[in-house]
């Protein structure tokens, strides 16, 4: 259904179910799911969503400028140009073998590079978080992705955005422990958050982090 806030037009998923109250959730794909008690009447969902008018539009405000940060900067390829690895420049000949060629062959090289570094320093990293949270992924895998650094299918299969070797390990440590988190709460409920903060107390650091330098790391 569609519900005009201000001067938004907001569409939300409603979900039915034996329940006693409306709740409002936010995914992190800008999804809005409004669970909501058998026969709810529309007009009652209208109600709740304008009570969490400001939450809703200040949180889709927030979503919506995190995946802008996403959007790739364009780079120059030369043997100087600089590019992040693990949160510090390096010049392009120090990452990868420049010799003469193209930048068509340079960017494929650079992004094998990440692809690889991605794929050990997490395998590295994410054995002490799994023993602390009790779980682990049925499989592995790294993408190329310009709207998430992460995400957690329901089928225990944890994806990681290649980009990622590009941050400091701390925040790749971020973004490990809110996937496998995920295993345990799959939405970003109350429980979420707090298993996270458990682990990981200045999350938001690293969220803010991701969202301050996203553009800056990119091919």
């Amino acid at each position: 259904m569609k519900i005009q806030l201000d001067e938004r037009t907001i569409e939300c998923n409603v979900q039915y179910s034996k329940r006693t109250k409306i709740a409002i959730q936010l995914e992190t794909n800008g999804l809005i799911i409004v669970k909501a008690p058998n026969g709810t009447p529309e007009a009652d969902i209208i109600r709740v969503m304008e009570q969490n008018k400001k939450w809703l539009l200040d949180n889709t405000n927030k979503l919506e400028q995190a995946r802008a940060s996403m959007l790739p900067m364009a780079k120059e390829y030369q043997e100087q140009g600089q590019f992040l690895y693990l949160g510090k420049k390096y010049f392009l000949h120090e990452l990868i073998e420049v010799g003469d060629s193209s930048e068509e062959e340079l960017r494929h090289r650079l992004k094998k590079f990440y692809f690889t570094s991605c794929k050990k320093i997490v395998l590295e990293r994410i054995e002490e978080y799994q023993k602390q949270l009790r779980v682990k992924p049925k499989s592995i895998e790294i993408e190329e992705s310009t709207t998430k650094w992460g995400s957690c299918h329901s089928s225990k299969k944890i994806t990681f955005n290649y980009r990622l070797a590009m941050a400091p390990v701390e925040v790749i440590d971020y973004v490990i422990v809110h996937e496998l988190c995920h295993l345990l709460h799959m939405n970003h409920d109350r429980s979420f958050w707090r298993r996270l903060g458990s682990i990981m107390p200045d999350y938001k650091d690293k969220e803010e982090y991701l969202a301050r330098h996203g553009r800056n790391m990119t091919l």
